[in-house]
């Protein structure tokens, strides 16, 4: 299928089914944090799948990818982001599995039916209030700071729209572990997994991959640590293996 590109547009090829996803550099582009988090995560074929801020569609056409589910959701508020993901999910001939809905995180739980989804999946902004902001406005800072919606609206609206028994998946920065693990437990979506992201062996975490369940009980297990780089400039066989090369 031929689909236009817009001013600063490009097409990136994703390495899964000869999938591509239009992204805009100037605007905001997917990172390595969004790749392995559909590498943390896990689904099956008759699972509906939910990413939250999704930005331009990158979760969805992944996970769709390596698990094939049934129907795949992606929500945006940014109409700028949901129009690209939209124009990658035709691109690609996903139509008939994947929606892009524009629509406020906050609101997610007024947007779907309680308790419809079997996995939700989000990358949500890390950073909070307005530290190292230059303009509130500007699509890079809503998506990496907490501008339109907190770590605490994300999970509350996860566990509204979970099924009970379903999963959740999250990818943050380890220094606000002891929060997320609180509200997780707090809104019941029970930590499960954890493994944490290591850019070389000898440096500190920089990530850290989450897997919750609705109403699970308490136990979790913590996943042997996963590092990025073996040398400069060269991935680990790890990391390779999660971008399918």
């Amino acid at each position: 299928m031929t689909i236009s590109l817009k001013n600063n547009e490009r097409l990136d090829e994703l390495q899964r089914n000869g999938y591509r996803i239009i992204q805009n550099p100037e605007k905001f582009c997917f990172g390595m944090d969004a790749v392995l988090l559909c590498g943390f995560s896990h689904a099956r074929k008759e699972d509906n799948l939910l990413d939250m801020g999704t930005g331009t569609g990158i979760i969805p056409i992944l996970m769709e990818a390596r698990y094939q589910c049934r129907h795949l959701t992606g929500l945006e508020i940014q109409e700028e982001s949901a129009d690209m993901a939209r124009r990658s999910v035709a691109l690609n001939g996903l139509d008939e599995k994947i929606d892009i809905i524009t629509g406020d995180i906050k609101e997610a739980g007024n947007l779907f039916p309680s308790a419809s989804f079997d996995c939700i999946t989000c990358n949500p902004p890390y950073m909070i209030g307005q530290h190292g902001l230059t303009n509130p406005d500007a699509p890079k800072a809503i998506a990496r700071h907490e501008i339109l919606c907190t770590l605490e609206d994300v999970i509350c609206q996860a566990a509204k729209l979970l099924k009970p028994g379903g999963h959740f998946f999250m990818v943050h920065r380890p220094f606000r572990l002891a929060e997320i693990m609180t509200l997780m437990s707090q809104y019941k979506l029970e930590p499960k997994r954890m493994q944490l992201v290591y850019p070389y062996v000898d440096k500190e975490p920089n990530m850290v991959l989450l897997e919750g369940t609705r109403g699970g009980r308490p136990r979790m297990t913590v996943e042997k640590p996963l590092i990025v780089y073996q040398s400069p400039g060269v991935y680990t066989p790890e990391i390779y293996d999660i971008y399918g090369y």
